[in-house]
């Protein structure tokens, strides 16, 4: 038997290829396929099946474009209408080579929600891993809040049941492959260990060892997660099947003069360069999105109305920037600014700056009562771990729709982790008509690098 984790960046999706004796099977495929294919070739393997565990709401699947490679067919859990695909019957069973794989019904972070349940028949009967998609993390169990506050009981309530009484009894023996690893938007605290059982989930699982059903639901209910926007596009794709990539336009080099041009029509303009080269000139109206944070923060800035423009610090950024833009349907990706930052300023077109300071610079400017409103555009966890007393909370992702609450005729000094989310939120700002906005380079990391005071929730 051959196993493969493939983890998306960003992202922080896991996706498996499992091969037996040249047969192969994909479990929640991404939307670009090139690793299971070279997987395949690797290992002299056709892919045969491709299983979903869910519909996935933070990126497109790639089931339908990996199905268009090759003749794979493709399976998902019942109570979605799905529009390609095959729906799992009770009892269905399949042969990969000398394994057995099948499924149990898990429901609870959505409704059609499936774990794959693989046996290797060279070595016995018993189960020897599940692939639990978004019910089971490590640490973590899935969120339940997908389908609005109205229907959050019902959904822990089946996620206790398919918890406790499906995917546990398996065995402490058998392993457990999720869907989803550290940093996802699916759940709340996953552990950053890759690698797991049912015995050590039971024994350390938090979540896991609330055992009592009233209580579990309450715990599921009391949590806190981020709806992005985006969500309703990948649930959309996912049911009904996304466009293929293969039929996608591609990026094309672009002149300051065209790109100017696309812009003034009201295309999107992405800066992925890092903070301090986007404070010290940038496109007027531009977004900065860091390479890396494009997975992350695109969804809540970007709409699909509307066809995007890149700027990358070096040309091998642009392809993975496309790439992660792909896997979150964002194809009307129309050209990137050919020669970057410096190719538009050295044609002589104008560039504005954001003013960066340090965690010092804004100690002084605090001690000596300066007139200014401090934005900390981190999640409420992080702000609870420890805040700046006089700052103001709004989520990165939550700040174009509570523009109100930042008042105009201020110096908005904007902060985060380390400074990247803080960069995102001054471009959108500056973008929005907001004229005094500046960044703090290396944000709360700096901060309490210098010991100065914040504020922890009790």
């Amino acid at each position: 038997m051959i196993l493969k984790r493939i983890k998306s960046e960003g992202l922080a999706h896991i996706s498996y290829f499992i091969a037996s004796e040249s047969e192969a099977c994909v479990i929640d495929p991404r939307r670009d396929i090139g690793k299971y294919v070279e997987s395949a070739y690797e290992e002299d393997a056709t892919i045969k099946y491709i299983f979903e565990t869910h519909r996935n709401e933070d990126y497109v699947i790639g089931s339908v474009e990996l199905a268009q490679d090759g003749d794979a067919k493709i399976f998902h859990g019942p109570n979605l209408d799905f529009q390609y695909g095959n729906t799992l019957q009770e009892g269905q069973e399949f042969k990969l080579g000398n394994l057995k794989i099948g499924w149990i019904y898990t429901p609870g972070h959505t409704d059609e929600s499936v774990s794959y349940v693989v046996y290797d028949l060279d070595s016995g009967p018993e189960p020897i891993m599940v692939f639990t998609g978004d019910a089971l993390f490590i640490g973590e169990t899935g969120r339940i809040d997908m389908y609005g506050p109205d229907e959050e009981r019902r959904l822990a309530e089946n996620l206790y049941e398919s918890l406790f009484n499906k995917i546990l009894p398996l065995g402490d023996h058998v392993m457990v492959w999720p869907a989803h690893g550290a940093g996802s938007v699916c759940g709340g605290n996953i552990s950053e260990r890759e690698y797991s059982t049912i015995g050590i989930e039971k024994k350390q699982n938090p979540a896991l060892q609330i055992t009592d059903k009233d209580k579990f639901i309450q715990y599921k209910m009391n949590e806190n997660h981020f709806y992005a926007p985006y969500f309703e596009m990948m649930e959309k794709y996912n049911k009904d099947g996304p466009p293929l990539l293969k039929t996608r336009p591609k990026a094309k080099p672009m002149t300051p003069k065209e790109f100017q041009s696309k812009m003034e029509k009201g295309a999107f303009c992405v800066d992925t360069r890092d903070p301090a080269d986007f404070g010290g000139a940038h496109i007027a109206g531009s977004y900065n999105i860091i390479l890396d944070g494009l997975p992350l923060f695109s969804g809540w800035v970007l709409t699909y109305d509307k066809p995007i423009l890149l700027i990358v610090k070096d040309y091998q950024d642009l392809e993975k920037a496309v790439r992660f833009l792909n896997r979150l349907g964002y194809d009307d990706i129309i050209g990137y600014l050919t020669g970057g930052i410096i190719g538009w300023y050295s044609h002589n077109f104008p560039t504005n700056s954001i003013p960066l300071l340090t965690a010092r610079e804004l100690k002084q400017k605090i001690d000596n009562n300066e007139d200014i409103f401090v934005l900390d555009v981190r999640s409420q966890d992080e702000w609870e771990e420890g805040h700046i007393e006089s700052a103001n909370n709004i989520y990165i992702g939550e700040l174009k729709t509570n523009l109100d609450d930042v008042p105009h005729g201020k110096k908005i000094v904007t902060l985060c982790g380390n400074g990247t989310r803080a960069s995102l939120a001054a471009s959108l700002l500056r973008k929005e008509g907001y004229k005094n906005v500046m960044n703090v380079l290396g944000s709360m990391k700096a901060w309490n690098s210098g010991g100065y005071p914040v504020v922890k929730k009790n």
